[in-house]
């Protein structure tokens, strides 16, 4: 497997690996950082160009995760790797606890450890659902969205494409939050949101549109 960079929160979703005993044949990518060396923690390549990813996917082991936040930059690298022939994976910690009934997580999705899913969830494509977050019944989680730690959400609600929600933000029930909307950490949303904004407050409200994603 191959984790898509190899700092920051690659290095969570390498615990998970951990967690799982599946260390064996996992590297890392990162071909932005000078400082990063070849191997990270003695123990694990760090390939630095797209014809080492190329070659292990078709010599070793095609599937890749993403390590990195932020939705529209995990579509990019999606994209960017998925061309060479990468397969894109969930990886999801034991230690989240995920309900028996209804659920769906799209490929490339990550689930953090104690994470709380219930049941009646979607998870959308490459989803990011990170340390301590609580997800109620019957939501609907579109594709690339990121919930930092501790976001909860309540029952019924929809969350659009590319939505980022900042830590500690909690989502009461049944509301619509729409594509492309950051909501600001510590948020409590109380109504519907728009595309294509950002929120912040108790309750939170819009301070700022934001540029349609092309």
């Amino acid at each position: 497997m191959l984790i898509i960079g190899a700092k920051g929160f690659a290095k969570e979703v390498l615990e998970i690996f951990k967690q799982k005993s599946e260390l064996d044949n996992l590297y890392f990518y990162d071909d932005v950082n000078d400082d990063m060396g070849n191997i990270l923690y003695g123990t694990f390549p760090v390939l630095k160009s797209l014809e080492e990813a190329q070659k292990l996917f078709l010599e070793i082991d095609p599937r890749f995760t993403i390590g990195i936040g932020n939705p529209i930059l995990r579509y990019k690298l999606y994209k960017k790797f998925e061309e060479i022939g990468g397969k894109f994976t969930s990886v999801i910690s034991p230690f989240a606890h995920i309900g028996s009934y209804g659920n769906t997580i799209e490929e490339g999705s990550n689930i953090m450890t104690n994470a709380i899913l219930t049941n009646d969830i979607h998870v959308g494509k490459g989803g990011l659902i990170n340390l301590s977050c609580t997800v109620g019944h019957d939501v609907l989680i579109d594709d690339f969205v990121e919930l930092c730690p501790d976001v909860n959400i309540s029952g019924n609600c929809k969350i659009g494409k590319f939505t980022f929600i900042g830590t500690n933000s909690t989502i009461l029930p049944t509301i619509e939050i729409g594509s492309n909307v950051i909501v600001a950490a510590g948020s409590v949303v109380t109504r519907n949101i728009p595309d294509n904004c950002m929120v912040a407050g108790i309750p939170a409200v819009i301070k700022k549109e934001l540029p349609p994603i092309e």
